[in-house]
C-alpha cells in the first residue's frame, strides 16, 4: 500500500470523526429540548387533571361506592389511594352555635373499669349494628359499632378466666371480631359472621394487659376507622392497689363532611392520608373536659389505654404530675417503670398507668402529639372535687 494511500485513508477517518461530532453536537441539545417540553406538557396534564377533580368534588356533593346500595353503605367518593389524590376539605373544629349546651347535655361513654365477672367463664356478647353516633358537640357519624357505640363495651376478665364470645351481626354486611388477648387460630375464631347470623368461640386469657379488640373483616383499616373497636382488660391476680381505675381509648375520626346537618361517613382518603378531623378519647371530643373525671387527694388511679387507631400513636400524659408506674406496651409480666413524664402507646397497643396526685386540682390528661389535643384528645381529672375547668 502506497504511502498516499494510508494519508487519505486516516483524512478520511478524521473527516468522518468531525462529521460525527457535529451531528451530535446539534442532535443531543435538540433530543434534551424535546424531552424537556414533553415532561413539562405531562406535568401540565395532570396538574390540569387534579384541578378539574377537585372543582367537581367542590361543586357537586359525594357519590357512593359500590356498596352504597345496601343500607348503612354509605361512602365517601374520593380520587382513590394514588399520589395526588384529593381529599375533602378538613371539618376539624366544626360546631353549632349551641355547642357549649350540646356538650353539657352529652352523656360522657363510661370511663370506669366494669368489675370482672366471677367465676371460671367470662361471657362476653357483642352486638354489630350501623348507626348514628355523636363524635363531638353536634357532630353526627354514620357508625359501624359492637354495641351501638364507638369504642364498644369495656370488657375486664381476669387471667386464667376463658372467654367466651357470642357475636350476633345486625347489619347488612359480614363483620367478625379480633381480640388481640386471644392465642387462638385466627383464621378460625375471627371468620366472619354475615348479616342476620351469631357466632360463638371462646379463648383463654392468659396473657395479662389492657389490649384492643376490633373487627377484621377485610379491609380492616375500614372498619376500625368506622367505629369497630373497643378495650378488654385481663387483669393479673397480683396487681398493685388502685382507688380509681379508667379505661380509655384512642381513636382518629375521617369525615366526607362536617356531619352537622346529615352523618358524616368515612373518607378513605383522608383515613389513608392520617389527616383526622377528630381525634378522641373514647369516641367523642372533649367529653371528659364538660364532663371530668373525678378522684380525691392522695388516692391512685389507674389508666388502662389502649390506642384504636387506626393509625395514629398517643402519647400519654397527665399535666401537673408524672406517672409513678408505667407498665409500658401493657406488660404486667415484668416491673413497671417509675415516675415516667409521657409514655407511647402505638396504634393497636396498650399501656397501663398510675398516678397519685395530693395537691387538689384540675389535671388534663392529653397525648402529647397535641395536633391530637387540638382536634379533641384531652380530658380532665378532677382531684377534690375543685372548682372551675382548664382549657391545654
Amino acid at each position: 500500500m502506497s504511502t498516499y494511500t494510508v494519508a487519505r485513508k486516516e483524512s478520511n477517518g478524521g473527516l468522518a470523526l468531525k462529521l460525527f461530532a457535529l451531528f451530535a453536537g446539534i442532535t443531543i441539545p435538540v433530543v434534551m429540548l424535546i424531552g424537556l417540553w414533553l415532561a413539562i406538557s405531562a406535568n401540565k396534564a395532570r396538574d390540569d387533571a387534579r384541578r378539574a377533580v377537585a372543582k367537581a368534588q367542590t361543586a357537586a356533593p359525594a357519590g357512593l361506592s359500590s356498596m352504597a346500595g345496601m343500607p348503612g353503605m354509605a361512602m365517601p367518593a374520593t380520587t382513590g389511594s394514588a399520589a395526588g389524590a384529593v381529599a375533602t376539605p378538613s371539618f376539624a373544629g366544626a360546631a353549632p352555635a349551641n355547642a357549649d349546651a350540646i356538650a353539657t347535655a352529652h352523656r360522657a361513654f363510661p370511663a370506669t373499669l366494669p368489675a370482672a365477672p366471677p367465676g371460671a367463664v367470662a361471657n362476653v356478647r357483642l352486638d354489630i349494628s350501623h348507626g348514628v353516633v355523636s363524635i363531638a358537640p353536634g357532630v353526627k357519624y354514620d357508625a359501624w359499632t359492637f354495641g351501638g357505640s364507638a369504642p364498644g363495651p369495656a370488657i375486664h376478665v381476669r387471667v386464667g378466666q376463658t372467654v367466651k364470645v357470642t357475636l350476633h351481626n345486625a347489619s347488612p354486611m359480614p363483620h367478625s371480631v379480633d381480640f388481640h388477648a386471644a392465642e387462638i387460630a385466627p383464621n378460625l375464631a375471627f371468620s366472619d359472621v354475615l348479616p342476620g347470623q351469631d357466632k360463638t368461640f371462646s379463648f383463654v386469657a392468659r396473657t395479662p394487659g389492657v389490649y384492643m379488640y376490633h373487627c377484621g373483616t377485610a379491609p380492616a383499616f375500614t372498619h376500625i376507622a368506622n367505629g369497630m373497636y373497643g378495650a378488654i382488660v385481663v387483669e393479673p391476680a397480683t396487681m398493685p392497689k388502685a382507688d380509681r381505675e379508667y379505661v380509655l381509648v384512642a381513636s382518629e375520626w375521617y369525615l366526607n363532611k362536617a356531619g352537622l346537618g346529615a352523618p358524616a361517613a368515612l373518607d378513605v382518603t383522608k383515613a389513608e392520608q392520617m389527616t383526622p378531623d377528630w381525634v378522641t378519647w373514647n369516641g367523642y371530643a372533649g367529653q371528659y373536659k364538660t364532663h371530668p373525671l373525678t378522684a380525691q387527694t392522695g388516692e391512685t388511679v389507674r389508666f388502662w389505654v389502649v390506642d384504636a387507631g387506626p393509625s395514629l400513636n398517643t402519647d400519654f400524659h397527665v399535666v401537673g404530675t408524672v406517672l409513678s408506674r408505667a407498665w409500658i406496651n401493657a406488660d404486667l409480666v415484668d416491673a413497671p417503670q417509675h415516675d415516667i413524664q409521657t409514655a407511647a402507646v402505638p396504634a393497636g397497643g396498650g399501656g397501663v398507668f398510675d398516678v397519685k396526685i395530693t395537691e387538689p386540682g384540675i389535671y388534663p390528661f392529653v397525648s402529647h402529639s397535641f395536633a391530637s389535643v387540638q382536634l379533641g384528645q384531652v380530658g380532665l381529672l378532677n382531684v377534690g372535687n375543685v372548682m372551675g375547668t382548664m382549657s391545654h
